[in-house]
C-alpha cells in the first residue's frame, strides 16, 4: 500500500516538474522575443488599417430629454436592486 503511494508521489512530483520546466521555458522564450522585437525594431513599423474614425460623444448634442430618460432609469433600477 505505501509502495503504491510512494509511486503516486514520484509520479505526482515528476509530473509537476515537467510542467513547471515547460512553462519557465514558455516564459523565458516570450520574453526572449520581446527583447528581440524590441531591439531590432524601434517602433518604426506601424498598423495601418481601412479604421473609420468613431464620431466622439462631445462633438454631438444629445437630447435633455434622453439623458432624463437615462437617469430615471438607472435611478429606478438602483432603487429596485440595492
Amino acid at each position: 500500500m505505501t509502495e503504491i503511494l510512494i509511486r503516486g508521489g514520484e509520479l505526482m512530483a515528476i509530473g509537476m516538474g515537467i510542467v513547471f520546466l515547460f512553462l519557465a521555458m514558455l516564459i523565458f522564450a516570450v520574453n526572449s522575443m520581446s527583447a528581440l522585437i524590441a531591439r531590432f525594431i524601434d517602433g518604426s513599423i506601424t498598423i495601418s488599417a481601412n479604421v473609420k474614425s468613431i464620431p466622439s460623444a462631445a462633438n454631438e448634442t444629445t437630447d435633455p430629454a434622453v439623458i432624463a430618460a437615462i437617469t430615471s432609469s438607472v435611478h429606478q433600477y438602483r432603487n429596485r436592486h440595492p
